[in-house]
């Protein structure tokens, strides 16, 4: 896996803290009481490390989808 998009949906907001660690990601609230983080990682084992960071933070996950680019 090279440098890919993601959308990661979790339940509620999310507090600053965890918020910096998604550098580079665009944090999008919706009206219905969940968050959008999307942004790229640049391989398989920085994604798992921000789901972790979620899970260790008792962030429920709803969501993790792949955003395929224009050579997906």
């Amino acid at each position: 896996m090279g440098t890919e998009r993601f959308d990661i949906l979790v339940r509620g907001e999310l507090p600053p803290i965890i918020v910096e660690e998604f550098v580079g990601f665009d944090v999008v609230r919706t009206g219905s009481g969940s968050t959008h983080l999307l942004g790229t990682v640049p391989d398989q084992a920085r994604l798992v490390g921000l789901l972790e960071l979620l899970h260790g933070f008792d962030v429920e996950i709803e969501s993790v989808t792949h955003v395929p680019g224009r050579d997906d």
